[in-house]
């Protein structure tokens, strides 16, 4: 945090102390203050970027399912499978032919055309965690994501910030119970300089920056003026003089009109709120997982346009140890509104080539369904829905067996599915090394080669 200490002084006419004003912006970045996280960005090497479109940059926004969503009950019915297989949701057409889905994501049946489903996923392990569906490595003897960065974090290193004043990572994932779950990318060996830049808080409402108001942080000026009358009223205190660059970086980004207007949603018309849908922070059916908070799909997509270049949340509870048929209706219906209101937004801006999106989670479910209505936990095979960064779309790839059982076509590893979103980041993974703290060089994954289906 930007702290400039000093007793408090005459209170401005809105009653904020000048020294309350000056310590806005508690946004944490892995215990770092600010200034030490740019004194650490700055190492970083911009490397050649591809071109753009109308974003300006290439992007990812990663859509983090916790718990594990059923494959069989989304993208990959069996319907000639037994009833204790087959399950109670039926499969409709969409508009690619030949593909089916769920009836319970109807929209998404819709524009299929805009979307890429990998039903052949494996590589998954039997852990309740974030670490592989953000990283593409699990939990293991180096701690979260065996101790490897997660791609928010890779990216924040190789790339850099877009502007100077926008996080290049920013993750939105609230706090749960299981904290595994509330990864939202960890740096790993890369430290915290490149750690996800997170609203201080569990709801948007701390994004008022502890009682300054949004309009108070856009009016920089005012901001800067009341900066230089404190420095005089404090008889121009020494260590004022000594605020290196780094520091004038970090209060620029906690006064940035850009990053503090992106998280304003207030801003966006009604029926733009009302296609993505509203929701709020509290936990799916009050379970220890992910919110049905629809306003982050809509949050992501406007803090990319700011300039950040990945953006990760989770949505929803989808570990059905139980009720899976009754309580999937409802949580498909939201996220059938949230991700297909993203990629159309994303389309109708004319960012789907730069903005990549991904939604899957950590694996699976049983193929045959337990005494209590539920599926229980399946890493054998899982799936993944992809869209934009123009990879190629309304497609399938890779297929299961008969009953769901395990990948029978193209099966396709999560680091196959990292490969290509940092391809479409214009990072080369089977080229690109970053250094690990010994000064090894370490490529970013083990599989390097892109989804050739997609690119």
């Amino acid at each position: 945090m930007l702290r400039l200490s000093g007793r408090p002084i005459d209170s401005f006419c809105d009653r904020h102390s000048r020294r309350h004003f000056l310590k806005i912006g508690a946004l944490g970045l892995g215990g770092l203050a600010l200034p030490e996280v740019f004194r650490a960005q700055a190492a970083s090497v911009n490397p050649p970027r591809l071109p753009s479109g109308g974003l300006g940059h290439k992007a990812v926004i990663m859509i983090y399912l916790p718990g594990g969503p059923s494959h069989q009950d989304m993208y990959d019915l069996k319907m000639d499978a037994p009833i204790e297989i087959r399950g109670e949701f039926k499969p409709i057409p969409t508009n690619v032919p030949g593909i089916e889905i769920c009836e319970h994501l109807p929209r998404l049946a819709k524009m299929m055309d805009k979307f890429a489903i990998i039903r052949s996923l494996y590589g998954g392990v039997d852990q309740h965690a974030s670490d592989m569906c953000l990283s593409g490595w699990p939990i293991g003897p180096g701690g979260n994501q065996s101790g490897r960065p997660s791609l928010g974090s890779a990216v924040s290193r190789i790339q850099g910030p877009v502007d100077p004043t926008v996080p290049p990572f920013v993750g939105l994932t609230i706090k749960t119970g299981h904290a595994p779950y509330s990864n939202p990318g960890q740096p790993g060996f890369l430290g915290p300089a490149h750690a996800a830049f997170r609203p201080d808080g569990e709801s948007m409402a701390n994004m008022r920056l502890r009682g300054i108001t949004l309009d108070q942080l856009r009016d920089r000026r005012a901001l800067l003026t009341s900066f230089d009358q404190f420095r005089r009223e404090r008889d121009f205190d020494a260590r004022m003089e000594s605020v290196d660059v780094a520091t004038r970086k970090a209060f620029d980004v906690l006064t940035s009109s850009k990053l503090v207007e992106a998280f304003d949603l207030d801003r966006e018309p009604a029926a733009v709120r009302d296609r993505y849908g509203r929701g709020g922070p509290e936990p799916a059916f009050g379970e220890d997982a992910g919110p049905h908070w629809m306003d982050q799909f809509l949050l992501a997509r406007r803090l990319v346009e700011a300039g950040v270049r990945c953006v990760t949340l989770s949505f929803g509870s989808w570990d059905r140890h139980h009720s899976n048929f009754t309580r999937l209706p409802a949580q498909l219906d939201r996220f059938d509104q949230g991700i297909t209101a993203l990629v159309q937004d994303l389309h109708d801006r004319g960012l789907d080539q730069d903005v990549t999106v991904i939604a899957w989670g950590e694996f699976g479910r049983t193929p045959r369904i337990n005494k209590d209505a539920g599926r229980d936990h399946w890493p054998q095979v899982a799936s993944a829905l992809l869209a934009g960064g123009g990879l190629r779309t309304g497609q399938v790839i890779g297929s299961t067996n008969r009953l769901g059982e395990v990948p029978k076509d193209r099966p396709v590893h999560f680091q196959e599915v990292f490969a290509t979103l940092y391809n479409r980041l214009g990072i080369d993974v089977g080229s690109v090394t970053v250094e690990d703290p010994s000064g090894r060089p370490r490529y970013l994954l083990d599989h390097l080669n892109p989804i050739r289906e997609l690119i």
